[in-house]
């Protein structure tokens, strides 16, 4: 399993030499931390410890002004070396380093009691007494203190022991996901291109693999990976990696973006989280009150929101929510810390639980359960709580394994076996709950049963409009899905692009039957130069609402055919059209709107709505001015009378 063994610890408390006496290596590389003598920005190396383990080792600065990139550096550490002088005790960065790491989650760590050959042992005893007393209440409670001396060498061997044994006790899965790895260092090498560090969080990468970067939404092609400057086929979470990019020509990519597998496209600009405010912090944290966020290696301005009171105090934990000037990749489970704005203290962290929430409603009751409900390890139940909460009716594929921080088959595993999850569309991946589902099934039935009682003569209603009346928002394909199930369960009948319940029937009483009849003997006073809707109107008595809704009925059984606008003729009519164009016309014949006018004794007001009908039922083909009859196909039964006559 890959390692990754962080340095804390104030400044000149000597955790770049602790890094030097382990590795050999000096990690302060630029020409300002030669001069100065501190560290300012994070330095790498590795350690081989005798049992064959190789550990990545991340050096971070002690200064105050470089707390920024201390907890950059400090994501992702598995064991942390922290540093305390002997001869200078527990000091200001001590106390913040030590807060960071809790917040952070850091569960294993040695103190490094540095620099005992300038101490006298009872000083260095006070010390770590001291050290024993700060830890107490953090995750780093109990950790073993080690004196060293990085002059004399004593200390050393026992050490490199605690780190072994450090190491052996740490049990942890490898995390699930997609590849992601926060950038802590990009820069461009003379021959090579783009070269990208960071600590790998989950998944993996290999050569030819695509990463996005986030934000920004650029793809590159990875040429190379490098672990500990070794070259590699491919590198694994846990493990510091160097990625070298193809891909554009000038990329903006910098501390605090993520490269992640291409399959991760969704960033967030605020999100609900557990928020803790450590005993240190010498004011509450209060609800708007602008702060910096630390996630990843990103650095953000931004606000917490606290939900269901006023403020936070130290030592006390709430659900926030959280919004950040900038969009970043995060997901569930992420860890990030708050300083105040001017960036003078840390003031606490959190767990994120809800990379993309709704704006809360003040008051909102049921808001501190359902938060409270998102805790949960278990996928199934977060996915339920997920696709449950979603504006939309249906959710896809991609938003359910972002928030699940998961690998797609997982996600969908996990779905598949929760009962309260149904599947919308299983070639769309579409997903809802049952909740969901019978709340969409209750309200069609509902507005399928009030348009049948407002319209009876109506086959049924338009899909598309009984869609945008649910009341949840159901996009068309996932509605055309959702319909098909109910359809299969007789629940509604489909027919077209109309709906309608089981049970309807359009049945004409005897007065609407007589206006019916009425009509088609209008019709058929002047076949092909009938009466239109205004002229039929006149003539019955009817108001136009009533008559459109006969003429529908009647187009629906076949009687009538709508020509165009509001000219309808007798379906017979049209019938007997067609046979005559095919007795008088062949298939090459030229057939103008004059010719046509001429062979009916109609007029151009009749004839090319009639002529366009024909070409919409495929009788005619338009070639510019004139039409031909489409190619007839008889029927078999024809065909065979005629060969044998």
């Amino acid at each position: 399993m890959p390692f990754i063994i962080g340095t804390a610890g104030h400044i000149d408390h000597g955790k770049t030499s602790l890094v030097k006496a382990l590795t050999g290596e000096d990690t302060d590389r630029l020409k300002e931390e030669k001069e100065r003598g501190i560290s300012i920005e994070l330095g790498f190396a590795h350690l081989d410890l005798p049992d064959g383990t190789r550990a990545g080792v991340i050096d971070v600065p002690g200064h105050e002004r470089f707390i920024r990139t201390m907890v950059a550096g400090s994501h992702g550490v598995d064991l942390v070396l922290f540093t305390v002088a002997a001869d200078d005790g527990v000091m200001p960065q001590t106390i913040e380093h030590l807060e960071i790491l809790h917040l952070l989650g850091v569960r294993r760590g040695i103190f490094v009691l540095t620099k005992i050959d300038l101490a006298t042992p009872a000083q260095a005893a006070a010390v770590a007494s001291d050290i024993e007393r700060l830890a107490a209440g953090t995750s780093l409670e109990g950790a073993p203190v080690v004196p060293c001396s990085f002059v004399t060498g004593e200390g050393r061997d026992r050490l490199l022991g605690a780190i072994a044994d450090s190491l052996t006790h740490i049990d942890r899965r490898p995390p699930a996901g997609y590849f992601r790895l926060p950038v802590d260092r990009a820069f461009v090498l003379r021959g090579h291109g783009l070269v990208v560090t960071g600590t790998a969080l989950q998944g993996e990468v290999r050569v030819g693999d695509r990463l996005r970067c986030l934000p920004g939404d650029e793809l590159f092609r990875v040429r190379s990976v490098q672990v500990h400057g070794e070259p590699v086929d491919r590198a694994t979470w846990g493990q510091r990696v160097a990625i070298n990019l193809a891909g554009q020509e000038r990329p903006a990519i910098e501390r605090g973006h993520v490269l992640c597998d291409e399959r991760l496209t969704m960033t967030s600009d605020r999100f609900d989280a557990r928020v803790e405010v450590r005993p240190t912090a010498n004011a509450p944290v209060r609800s708007h009150q602008r702060v910096r966020v630390h996630i990843g290696t990103a650095e953000r301005f931004g606000k917490v929101m606290v939900l269901g009171r006023q403020d936070i105090a130290p030592g006390q934990s709430a659900f926030c929510q959280v919004a950040i000037g900038e969009p970043l990749l995060t997901l569930r489970g992420d860890r990030f810390i708050v300083r105040d704005e001017t960036a003078q203290r840390t003031l606490g962290g959190g767990i994120l639980l809800n990379p993309w929430p709704d704006v809360h409603r003040r008051g909102d009751p049921a808001l501190e359960g359902r938060l409270q409900a998102l805790r949960t390890e278990d996928p199934g139940a977060l996915a339920e709580r997920f696709l449950d909460e979603r504006p939309e009716f249906a959710t896809g594929a991609a938003p359910l394994y972002h928030f699940l921080n998961l690998r797609l088959e997982d996600a969908l595993e996990h779905a598949g076996r929760r009962a309260a999850i149904r599947v919308v569309s299983l070639e769309d991946q579409l997903f809802t709950t049952e909740r969901k589902w019978a709340v969409l099934k209750a309200a069609l039935v509902d507005g399928l049963r009030n348009f049948h009682g407002a319209h009876p003569l109506e086959a049924g209603g338009d899909i598309e409009a009984l869609r945008e009346k649910l009341p949840i928002p159901a996009s068309s394909r996932a509605f055309r899905a959702f319909v098909a199930q109910l359809a299969a369960e007789r629940a509604v009948m489909r027919e077209g692009n109309l709906l309608r319940l089981p049970e309807h029937r359009v049945a004409l009483r005897s007065d609407e039957q007589e206006a019916a009849d009425r009509i088609r003997d209008l019709l058929a006073r002047s076949p092909l130069a009938p009466p239109d809707l205004r002229q039929i109107a006149a003539e019955t008595g009817l108001d136009r609402s009533r008559l459109t809704q006969l003429m529908r009925v009647l187009e629906r059984e076949r009687l009538v055919v709508r020509a165009g606008g509001d000219l309808y003729f007798l379906r017979e009519s049209v019938d007997g059209v067609t046979r005559r164009l095919r007795e008088q016309f062949s298939e090459a014949d030229e057939i103008t709107p004059a010719m046509f006018r001429d062979c009916f004794n109609t007029t151009r007001k009749y004839a090319i709505p009639l002529l366009e009908y024909l070409d919409r039922e495929g009788v005619t083909v338009r070639i510019g001015d004139t039409r031909r009859l489409r190619q007839w196909q008889k029927s078999p039964a024809a065909s065979g009378r005629s060969s044998s006559g």
